[in-house]
């Protein structure tokens, strides 16, 4: 294998470390670990969308064999805060673990119970029973707005929040356009579809200490949210995450069975494991919000972007959530890849009595960027003009100021231009056989958001005696491969191979502090602590050996186990042996390495939309290729090439993998995954009955990278998660257009809302 830019370990396509553990089935999730003498919990959720609770008998599922607790929100009387994360100092939070007096969702919690076995448990619950007072609801957004609708909290009016974001001068910049053109779209919700379904144990033991194993995207969060809802000291609380089967931002908050599980434990003192059903996963925990979405975009003749008008309404769900947050980077994607001289946006995050919408891959952004995109393309093909070079003229490059974003390094255009090479971009367009198209979309992504300057990223390395090295992180591995990412940095860094470096299990007692693993933070803030962390033990290393190497330690390097004098390899100790040295030069004394990275918190006003995050962007862009049937209108995705600008690639493997999922994941979006819902109720919720795609739908998937590095990057790097994700549907939607003449404006494309669209079109 051959280094890549003198480097051994990182930009090397290296398997997963922990790829063996999961074919065989060796590796433990949460789901797989139980205790002597657990106890299995079930939540009573409510069957109506909005109603009074008046009464609540759980006399009868106490008495019931095998049932060891109950509880209702009552158990909550001494702390009845809410545990949302109040992020960026707004909002007010709004959801209690159980339901106190009211239910504003069919699911929402409302009692729960721990029995010996799980039908014990089922058993109990139908033992409660519940009075309820019927309140009217309200499921559809622009209809919540209204002064007239019924107000799902105790508040003036449905809007959560409501943020109005411009720059420029937007009517001068209408004015100066030559064509302008109003859509709408529809994004619907969608679900995370992760195979691990939401679990927990949770154990309150003799000594006073509630530790909780759980499937979680945010363990520090979780340990803090739990110690303080509850009115346990930190100190006393710890949470271990084993290996995660999916999150895609599903886990990325603290969920109300997770506290149901910490209370059933407290007051059983048995260990209890809430385990949710498929069902429950689907009707009860998130979906990506849906967004009604009225733009209006103005260019000149040559497709130069003048002007961008926007209304964003964002169906909130029952209860805030990460919704405000969502609601700011839905403004904030509108803005970019592309030059937007002068924009507004008008958005409003709003109540209903459906399910409770939050993160999801590419938080905010895949909504308004199919959108966008294919209102470009739309307006591309209005003028006769080709929509690559539309895209090209328009894009961002770096070093430009822009209103939300740092623009250190940014690959935009030379994605644009690599996909169109490989795709053959025009020698296609508008010319493939009846019924097939090809279409192009870019996107856009920050490498994490940096918001709380009070919690920092941090990493610790520890260099044992044989010259392997355990690396402590808080960062959570949750399907996406960052532990062998940040085993790279860290080997890099240290001069030792991939396998020479463990990463420990995530575990708050044990584990430094870091963020929730969310926003495509983890390779580049927490990479650059793993670094950090790094450099200090090899600082360390260095110094102990300089005297006996005859050198500087300015003149030392470390590669391949192996520590030797720049420019006389010759004169070289093996790495082990210079950890010896170490210890006898420090009295037997370990050899580890802390790392901290962090930048300064820019000014950020969610309410107004005013402020920069702090981050590196990726981008890139996507070409489809369909087929569609004009007779049945199914479309069949023949192939999907997206080009990914990740900086510095410290796993190309890794990013071939991230980049190709997430075309899979985007195809579903884009055809097949159809929430059905009536009054608040999700009518499939299974896997049978939601059309996520597997493998076996995979069309011909073509990953591209580019690699702008970026200076503040561990290597150059940045993100790669969530980014290839959002260019994927809006140019599936162009390429349909391209086949057919129809543009359906609501996803998922199914043959219905084709055949609909091809019947307007025929009139």
């Amino acid at each position: 294998m051959v280094a890549k830019a003198g480097y051994s370990v990182v930009g090397q396509p290296l398997p997963r470390q922990d790829a063996a553990a999961l074919a065989k089935g060796e590796a433990r999730f949460s789901i797989d670990i139980s205790m002597p003498g657990m106890l299995f919990g079930k939540v009573l959720r409510s069957p109506l969308a909005h109603a009074m609770i008046l009464n609540i008998d759980t006399r009868r599922a106490k008495k019931h064999s095998g049932v060891k607790a109950v509880i209702t929100q009552n158990d909550l009387s001494a702390k009845r805060n809410g545990y949302w994360i109040k992020l960026f100092g707004i909002n007010p939070v709004d959801k209690l673990p159980l339901a106190d007096g009211k239910v504003r969702y069919i699911g929402d919690e409302v009692a729960a119970v721990a029995a010996l076995d799980e039908y014990a448990a089922q058993e109990a619950l139908d033992l409660i029973e519940v009075d309820y007072q019927e309140l009217p609801a309200v499921f559809n957004p622009e209809e919540a707005m209204s002064p007239e609708a019924p107000l799902i909290h105790e508040k003036e009016r449905n809007i959560s929040t409501e943020i109005h974001r411009h720059h420029g001068d937007v009517e001068r910049g209408f004015r100066s356009a030559t064509y302008i053109r109003e859509d709408r779209f529809y994004s619907p919700p969608v679900s995370h579809c992760a195979l691990e379904p939401h679990n927990c144990l949770a154990y309150y033991d003799s000594s006073t200490r509630l530790t909780i194993w759980a499937a979680t995207q945010c363990p520090i969060y979780l340990k803090a949210h739990i110690s303080q809802l509850l009115g346990i000291n930190p100190s006393r609380v710890r949470v271990v995450t084993p290996h995660v089967g999916g999150g895609f931002g599903s886990r990325a908050e603290l969920m109300g069975f997770e506290l149901c599980a910490c209370i059933l434990s407290i007051k059983s003192r048995q260990p209890v494991r809430i385990t949710l059903s498929r069902e429950e996963v689907f009707s009860t925990t998130r979906v990506r919000h849906p967004q009604v979405i009225d733009l209006k975009t103005g260019v000149r003749s040559d497709g130069t972007i003048m002007a961008q008008q926007a209304k964003l309404i964002c169906d909130n769900g029952a209860y805030d959530g990460r919704g405000p947050v969502g609601l700011f980077l839905s403004t904030i994607f509108l803005t970019a890849p592309f030059r937007l001289p002068n924009f507004k946006c008008d958005s409003y995050l709003v109540y209903t009595n459906n399910v409770i919408g939050g993160p999801m891959r590419g938080f905010g952004a895949p909504q308004v960027r199919l959108a966008a995109d294919s209102q470009l393309d739309m307006i591309a093909r209005d003028l006769s003009l080709d929509t690559l070079d539309v895209m090209l003229r328009n894009a961002i490059k770096p070093g430009e100021k822009h209103p939300h974003f740092n623009v250190t390094s940014l690959g935009i255009s030379q994605a644009i231009t690599k996909v169109g090479e490989v795709a053959q971009w025009k020698s296609k367009r508008g010319k493939m056989k009846p019924g097939q198209g090809i279409g192009i979309a870019g996107h856009i992504h920050e490498s994490g958001v940096n918001r709380n300057p009070y919690l920092s990223y941090t990493a610790e390395v520890r260099v044992l005696e044989d010259g392997h090295v355990t690396l402590l992180i808080g960062a959570t591995d949750v399907g996406q491969g960052a532990r062998t990412i940040l085993a790279q940095i860290a080997a890099e860094e240290l001069g030792v191979f991939l396998d020479d470096v463990t990463v420990a299990q995530q575990d708050t007692d044990i584990t430094p502090l870091d963020q929730v693993t969310s926003s495509s933070r983890v390779t580049f803030w927490t990479g650059n602590a793993v670094k950090a962390a790094a450099a200090e033990a090899r600082k360390k290393l260095f110094e102990a050996v300089a005297e006996e190497l005859e050198a500087r330690v300015d003149d030392l390097i470390s590669k391949e186990r192996r520590i030797y004098v720049k420019g006389s390899p010759d004169r070289r100790i093996p790495f082990e042996q210079a950890v010896s040295f170490f210890k006898l030069r420090n009295k037997g004394d370990s050899l580890f390495g802390h790392g901290l990275f962090s930048l300064p918190v820019d000014p950020l006003n969610i309410s107004t939309g005013e402020g920069r995050c702090s981050s590196p962007l990726s981008s890139g862009a996507t070409i489809a290729e369909v087929d569609v049937d004009s007779e049945t209108g199914e479309v069949r995705v023949l192939r999907i090439i997206t080009a990914h600008d990740c900086g510095f690639a410290i796993n190309p493997l890794s990013v071939h993998g991230q980049i190709e999922g997430a075309a899979l994941m985007g195809k579903g979006y884009a055809v097949s995954e159809l929430t059905i819902r009536e009054k608040g109720c999700i009518l499939n919720p299974s896997f049978l009955e939601y059309k996520a795609p597997t493998s076996c739908d995979a069309p011909e998937l073509i990953s591209l990278i580019v690699e702008e590095n970026d200076p503040l990057g561990p290597f150059g790097a940045k993100e790669c998660g969530e980014g290839p994700l959002i260019s994927i549907a809006p140019a599936i939607a162009n390429a349909i257009h391209d086949a057919l003449g129809v543009r359906v404006a609501t996803i998922p494309l199914t043959p219905d809302r084709i055949l609909n669209g091809l019947s307007q079109v025929r009139r």
